[in-house]
């Protein structure tokens, strides 16, 4: 009889639970792991991808959790192996995004002792994950899994962790592998509580969805148009929620809502006497920000019970499943349900006002950079509703979050929890392996890229056809503007310059640079056309930011 260790066991738990790769850097306490998953003959065995550093292969394998809905696998060795997951792990649990995240450790006998590598792994990521264990005895590895898999899936999703001192991964399993876990089901609303939000949204003069990061799933999605085609009403989105509302369906879409309430959608929240929020995260946007000064009523739908503040104090919770109360609300509906001709002039003109901000200035020069809208249409009109395209920290995020357009769920990537820089270019490597048969782009700041840029080669390596644009002024120019609108300069957010298209170069992708508006476009489709990873160089000029923090919204001073 063969006998099965520790990092054989994991592998087969990753194949039971249908995990199809692990990200990660090897070293010692973790290179019994993966020399299993480089030499197993089993062809289910998830493909071991390295990376360049610990925190973008934890964005990667996040990109893979916000993508599928079910957990990316990292593994990283003992040490500053682990600790460089913090910020990935933090930013997938405030956003989210499944992930499980594995750490090599010291022999059991030496996590006491002060020895080489030796940290509280354990309690170092208890704050950064949802759940975080050390395992002790390999016949638990697979349990611990499995564990790990259902606590990161489970509402709301998130990073778990687990640490495996090196001799566990080594040591023979007597017990069986954890079978395939079935998804946990929750129910839908009662009637009761169906026929008090039937009766308020009978009632509401202006009801408005709030479509928040929970409602970006293709369930709740689906139940969302489904809810749309009964009843016209207007859908405003998170950053998170992008892609929500379908291009059939785009005149109920009312802007993104995120970082300054100066936008269309803060004040057709304002106007709302009934605001059903589904699947809202405060750490999206919080509610001292749309909620301020309003007196109707919020119905919050959600599978997770909200974190009640001062601002935030619904007038009916339900905790459910999201879809299929949704879809109840819907067959539960009046026929001819409507709002009235009244209201949709209202809602018309504020649209018509919200679309003509798109326009690009007519009078821009490209002297010091193009503008952010000639980069926004340009990309527009270049990519369909397949593409997906993944958002960098920036002043270019504050842009593309209010100006591109996506009419699918989670094509669309913001970080908007943690505001994390460094994630567009893992994202968008997870999204060129999950979705290889359609166009990716990647979108960053000269600074932001540089964070996670080293994961070019990774792109490179695997050929995967990622475009990546890169919007250069110079500045962590975020950070700049806001500098100047409190203080009247800036302070500490200069930049020196770089060359893209050599960085790109050098590691065998291909580098373009684009110095005027009207090469924008043919530029961007060489680049679509173009076989692996291509950069495309881009100066902007962000004259125009001071805009982005301007005051829209009559009771509100930014």
């Amino acid at each position: 009889m063969t006998k099965t260790n520790g990092a054989q066991a994991l592998i087969q738990s990753m194949i039971n639970q249908g995990a199809h790769y692990v990200f990660g850097l090897p070293g010692a306490k973790i290179d019994r792991l993966f020399e299993s998953l480089e030499h197993n003959d089993d062809p289910r065995t998830p493909k071991l991808i390295i990376t360049r550093h610990e925190q973008n292969a934890a964005f990667i394998a996040a990109g893979i959790g916000r993508l599928t809905g079910k957990p990316g696998v990292v593994a990283t060795t003992s040490g500053p192996g682990v600790s460089n997951l913090a910020t990935g792990l933090i930013t997938a649990t405030s956003e989210g995004d499944p992930v499980i995240a594995l750490g090599g450790q010291v022999p059991r006998n030496d996590i006491a002792r002060l020895t080489h590598q030796s940290i509280s792994s354990k309690e170092l990521l208890s704050a950064a994950t949802k759940d975080s264990v050390e395992v002790q005895d390999a016949n638990n590895l697979s349990e611990s899994f499995a564990n790990a898999y259902q606590n990161a899936v489970s509402p709301k999703a998130g990073a778990t962790f687990m640490s495996i001192p090196q001799d566990v991964l080594n040591d023979d399993v007597t017990r069986p592998v954890i079978k395939p876990l079935h998804k946990v089901e929750q129910g839908g609303v009662d009637s009761e509580t169906l026929n008090q939000i039937i009766e308020k949204i009978e009632k509401a003069k202006l009801p408005v969805i709030l479509a928040g990061m929970r409602s970006s799933t293709n369930e709740v999605t689906d139940a969302i148009h489904k809810f749309l085609h009964k009843f016209s009403i207007p859908v405003v989105e998170t950053f998170q929620g992008a892609g929500v509302i379908s291009r059939d369906l785009e005149k109920n879409y009312y802007g993104r809502v995120g970082l300054f309430r100066n936008q269309i959608g803060d004040t057709i929240l304002k106007e709302s006497d009934l605001i059903i929020a589904v699947g809202y995260d405060p750490i999206e946007y919080e509610a001292r920000n749309w909620n301020i000064g309003r007196t109707g009523e919020i119905i919050n739908l959600d599978s997770i019970k909200p974190e009640i503040t001062n601002d935030y104090q619904p007038d009916l919770i339900v905790n459910a499943d999201i879809a299929k109360t949704l879809n109840e609300i819907s067959s539960n509906l009046p026929d001819g349900i409507d709002l009235g001709s009244d209201m949709h002039k209202h809602l018309a003109d504020q649209q018509e006002k919200f679309t003509k901000k798109d326009a690009i200035p007519a009078n821009h020069s490209d002297e010091n950079g193009i503008h952010p809208l000639a980069i926004i249409h340009a990309l527009q009109n270049q990519v369909d509703d397949d593409t997906t395209v993944t958002v960098d920290v920036g002043s270019l995020y504050i842009w593309m979050a209010r100006h591109f357009r996506s009419y699918k769920p989670r094509h669309l990537l913001f970080s908007n929890g943690m505001q994390t820089l460094g994630v567009a270019l893992p994202w968008a490597i997870a999204a060129a392996l999950e979705r290889p048969e359609k166009p990716v782009v990647s979108v960053a700041g000269d600074g932001g890229f540089l964070f996670s840029g080293q994961e070019l080669e990774t792109a490179v390596r695997l050929h995967l056809n990622i475009v990546q644009l890169i919007w250069d002024d110079g500045y962590y120019d975020m950070v700049r503007f806001q500098e100047i609108a409190k203080y009247g300069h800036d302070a500490g957010v200069k930049l020196g310059p770089v060359d893209f298209v050599k960085y790109a170069e050098s590691f065998g992708a291909t580098g373009m640079r684009v110095e005027r508006a009207e090469d924008l476009e043919p530029m961007l489709a060489k680049a679509f056309d173009t076989k692996g990873p291509v950069i495309l160089h881009i100066p902007v000029d962000y004259s125009d930011n001071i805009q982005l923090a301007s005051k829209l919204v009559d009771d509100v001073l930014n």
